[in-house]
């Protein structure tokens, strides 16, 4: 039961880095910015309106579509990275 209780504490801490942890992504031309955390959550969105074209607003749809994405997967990366160590531990839980 103690490393079970153990086990629940390294979860919420890392939980609440994850939280705090923030990642940017940017667009190739700028376009687009946006801000995640190490939970997924959309912090930020930017769009650079000098660089808006009304006149092309898939172009906008894209950029946002592509580093909303890019974003989603680095956040994604970066929890992997601070579970692993976690991952072996549940592995030999109960042993």
């Amino acid at each position: 039961m103690l490393d079970q209780a153990k086990m629940v504490m390294k979860m919420r801490k890392l939980q609440k880095e994850l939280a705090k942890q923030i990642i940017e992504v940017e667009s190739e031309n700028g376009l687009v910015k946006v801000r995640i955390n190490g939970e997924q959550k959309i912090k930020k969105i930017n769009i650079d309106a000098d660089q808006v074209d009304l006149e092309d607003i898939e172009e906008l749809e894209d950029a946002l579509q592509t580093t909303v994405k890019e974003a989603i997967n680095k956040s994604q990366q970066a929890a992997a990275e601070k579970m692993r160590p976690m991952m072996g531990q549940l592995g030999n839980f109960g042993q």
